[in-house]
């Protein structure tokens, strides 16, 4: 009996043991698929704010405007929930009678699907101002959402608009490369916004939380935050507005850099345009008119703009001539006005010619027929290499997006590119920085401190990102002790060009710095063979007038600044951009930028 009861107690233990894994294996594995069903983990990519950008002294740039973006529940574009869409579009346009219903409603059907589970935002921004009085009225709507937005804001509207450049909408091939273009909608299009895009963007947050079936956030379970970065740039803002000014009705480029470092100090394409307008994206209307503009708004002429250099490139044609060892700069041509080369004539500027010549008059006085008999006794082949061992045929290097290399024209150059052979008459026009030979002006302001210091530097805008310095080298292999030599006599005779009786710009440049530069005109028209007086530049139509140029350096004995500027169609180059040039110097002092002399 005994045995019996002992055997009943322990099979009712285990009966109920049993039941008791059942209980907990099966059914209430059941009842927690269910609570999962219901309570899920949800993964939020939190979108950075975009860095801001800010001049040397602080003075900012590019800033976000904080205020508010509004969306619409999804599914509302079905024919069932079609007439509460209706309700929440038009009291959004109640509210706000800028966003027009029709457009509201375009934006609204582009982007919802029965699939889409995230709130379709159909007002990407609203001032703080705008929205604070209605933001009770809005919040009592379930199908609106409200979410804090930015907005790219530029405060100096068009000043710097090429430098600095533009954030606008990414596109569906942006969103492919660059995920967080994805995440904000916005990507950096031209200028510094584009060439600092990476660094500007930031890195995106997360934030994990428990969900809902029905999407209600339960509890937060991890949240990064999101990081974004600033730079600072080398210009100031000051000198900027100047240089802005000056330029003023003109076309053309200028650039400011310090000749030791390559630290841009300002710089400009003109014409400019307003930066704010293209944030959200332009008119049809507006883009139309800006597009036909024949001055060209919307190319940044600092890196992209094309010209012959003129005779700017006549101190890197001397410098290959003494390199040759075939010309000395005690070497003299006799200049009538002109050379003949077979059946064709190849003029000076000056029509009655400047008589005997040497390098150093030949760089004072610019003149053309010095340079043609020069290089066809020297020859293109010893011409073109050290042009480009000046940084002539390929980029600078300066830190905006898409630089042009331009073109050092030569033998193997031409046959290249036409397959055609050389001729002698090209070398003429070439050694006076006409016909082939195309550069930008930061080239120009690159090769005009290579010469003034004797090493070469990089062009860039960028000081600092995030308060850490940013450094660039120079290179002190371009010239050999022996071009060294070379460079102090054309140093010399720069000078000469902006201070003595005949240089070229002594009557138009007036500073109170010491500065030596070279005066270039870069042809927009031939003239033709028949044409027996050349015409002056100010009896010609203005846009077959030539561009003028005008680089420097400053001070003379201790180079510290480059300003190079190219006018165009402003003919003659001290004229037109000597006086511009003088009031920078003399700003530059003003600014202490350079010490009084």
């Amino acid at each position: 009996m005994k045995i019996k009861i002992a055997l009943g107690i322990f099979l009712t233990i285990w009966i109920v043991l049993l039941a008791r894994v059942y209980y907990i294996s099966i059914k209430s594995n059941i009842y927690y698929e269910g609570l999962a069903k219901q309570n899920a983990l949800k993964t939020e990519d939190l979108a950075p704010l975009r860095g801001s950008i800010y001049d040397r002294r602080g003075e900012p740039l590019a800033v976000n405007k904080l205020g508010f973006s509004i969306s619409i529940k999804p599914g509302l574009s079905t024919k069932k929930n079609r007439k509460k869409l209706e309700i929440e579009l038009r009291f959004l346009n109640s509210l706000f009678p800028d966003f027009l219903y029709s457009k509201l409603e375009k934006k609204y059907l582009k982007q919802d699907s029965p699939y889409a589970h995230q709130f379709v935002r159909v007002i990407d921004f609203i001032s703080y101002d705008e929205i604070i009085k209605k933001f009770v009225s809005i919040s009592l709507h379930k199908n609106l959402k409200i979410k804090i937005s930015s907005k790219r804001y530029y405060p100096n509207s068009i000043l710097a608009s090429h430098l600095i450049g533009y954030v606008g909408k990414s596109n569906q091939k942006e969103m492919q490369k660059d995920e967080m273009a994805k995440l904000t909608e916005y990507i950096g299009k031209t200028g510094i916004e584009k060439y600092y895009n990476r660094v500007l963007e930031g890195e995106k947050g997360v934030k994990k939380t428990k969900v809902t079936a029905f999407n209600r956030e339960i509890e937060v379970v991890n949240k990064k935050l999101p990081t974004s970065k600033d730079i600072k740039l080398t210009i100031d803002i000051r000198l900027q507005k100047y240089i802005s000014k000056l330029f003023e009705g003109k076309s053309g480029a200028i650039i400011v850099m310090n000749a030791k470092n390559g630290k841009v100090l300002a710089a400009g394409s003109f014409p400019e345009y307003d930066l704010n307008g293209f944030v959200n994206g332009i008119t049809q209307e507006e883009w139309k008119i800006l597009s036909s503009d024949f001055n060209h708004p919307f190319t940044n002429k600092l890196t992209k703009g094309l010209y012959p250099p003129g005779s700017t490139i006549k101190m890197g044609v001397a410098l290959s001539f003494l390199k040759s060892g075939l010309i000395s700069r005690r070497t003299t041509f006799f200049d009538t006005g002109s050379i003949e080369l077979g059946k064709r004539k190849f003029r000076c500027w000056k029509k009655d010619g400047h008589g005997k010549v040497d390098m150093e008059k030949a760089i004072r006085e610019s003149c053309d027929v010095y340079f043609y008999d020069g290089s066809l006794r020297v020859g293109i082949d010893k011409i073109s290499p050290v042009l480009r061992k000046l940084g002539f045929g390929k980029k600078t290097g300066v830190d905006l997006p898409g630089e042009f290399i331009g073109t050092v024209p030569g033998r193997e150059w031409k046959m290249r590119k036409y397959g055609e052979s050389w001729y002698r008459g090209e070398t003429l026009i070439t050694s006076i920085g006409q016909g082939y030979f195309l550069v930008t002006p930061m080239q120009i302001a690159r090769y005009t401190a290579l010469l003034a210091t004797g090493y070469g530097v990089t062009p860039h805008f960028i000081q600092s990102v995030d308060g850490l310095n940013v450094d660039y080298g120079v290179d002190n292999t371009i010239f050999s002790k022996k071009d060294k030599i070379y460079l102090r006599y054309i140093r010399k005779y720069m000078r000469e060009v902006t201070h003595a009786a005949h240089g070229t710009a002594t009557y138009h440049t007036h500073t109170k710095v010491d500065i030596a530069g070279k005066t270039g005109t870069a042809q927009v028209v031939g003239i033709p063979q028949g044409e027996k007086k050349r015409m002056k530049e100010n009896e010609l139509k203005y846009f077959k007038r030539s561009h003028a140029w005008l680089t420097t350096y400053g001070p003379y004995k201790n180079p510290k600044y480059v300003v190079t500027a190219i006018v165009e169609h402003g003919g003659h180059g001290g004229s037109a951009a000597g006086e511009i040039i003088s009031k920078i110097y003399d700003k530059l002092l003003e600014l202490k930028y350079i010490a009084k002399q």
